[in-house]
């Protein structure tokens, strides 16, 4: 039995604070294409309420997160012309430990953004 979970949460850098009510959809990587598991919408702390992935369905292997950051900037008067330049940001990325918590935040502006392993 694995104990590993995922969880994330977004920061608008360009404002400076989480980035509550973005969409965040989940899907696994695999060789057929890639296959929605889970979706939830950030709270007013730019976080998930639970972990995306929790324990009980965590698996090793190839995984997207897809955040809908274009929704977020038009409602919070950050968009610009359209087409915006960042819209849905993806991140693709490998989990390989079966009992590690996994943290993959998004730290968004309009015009750039960033992620990283997090604790």
């Amino acid at each position: 039995m694995t104990s590993g979970y995922l969880t994330t949460h977004v920061l608008d850098t360009a404002k400076g604070c989480p980035a509550a009510g973005i969409r965040v959809s989940l899907y696994r990587v695999g060789a057929n294409g890639n296959t929605k598991i889970a979706e939830a919408v950030t709270n007013d702390d730019g976080r998930t309420d639970a972990p995306i992935l929790p324990a009980d369905k965590f698996a090793v292997g190839s995984y997207e997160l897809v955040f809908a950051a274009g929704d977020y900037l038009r409602a919070s008067g950050q968009a610009g012309a359209e087409p915006m330049f960042l819209d849905e940001v993806p991140i693709r990325f490998g989990m390989s430990e079966a009992d590690s918590h996994y943290h993959v935040p998004l730290l968004i502006s309009p015009y750039g953004y960033s992620t990283y392993r997090g604790s």
